[in-house]
């Protein structure tokens, strides 16, 4: 009875996504600020926006780390912060490569309150990918 039942809920589990009912996951990569944080944010609010639901981490590595960090601004001279706390308090996951935070000779407290650190930003993307996450690089 335990192997029936194991073995329904695998069936469920794989047929929820073709269903549907799955929530969608989604990892969004920053590689450069320059030419890819004022987009990439406007394309996550209007992902969340369109599916409100959905479960978004942005993995920041190289260059795209620097829109996370404290006082940084755009083109327009507008601060991130701003977009990024709304989209941290809409769910969105803000990580930043710890290997680009010390080749850099950065420190963690320079970053915004909302990042988190991971130890390899390619690594995450990769593990995010085989754990289902749709690829996005802005």
């Amino acid at each position: 009875m335990k192997r029936l039942a194991a073995a329904l809920v695998f069936i469920l589990m794989a047929w929820l996504p073709v269903l549907g009912w799955a929530q969608d996951t989604v990892v969004y990569h920053f590689s450069d600020s320059a030419t890819q944080a004022l987009g990439g944010l406007r394309s996550i609010k209007n992902h969340l926006d369109t599916d409100p639901d959905a479960k978004i981490t942005a993995v920041a590595l190289g260059d795209g780390v620097d829109f996370l960090l404290l006082d940084a601004k755009d083109r327009n001279g507008s601060p991130y912060e701003v977009a990024v706390q709304e989209l941290a308090g809409r769910g969105v996951k803000f990580e930043v490569c710890e290997i680009t935070v010390a080749a850099r000779g950065l420190k963690k407290n320079q970053f915004l309150e909302e990042v988190s650190f991971t130890p390899s930003g390619v690594v995450r993307l990769a593990k995010l990918q085989k754990q289902g996450f749709a690829y996005i690089k802005p």
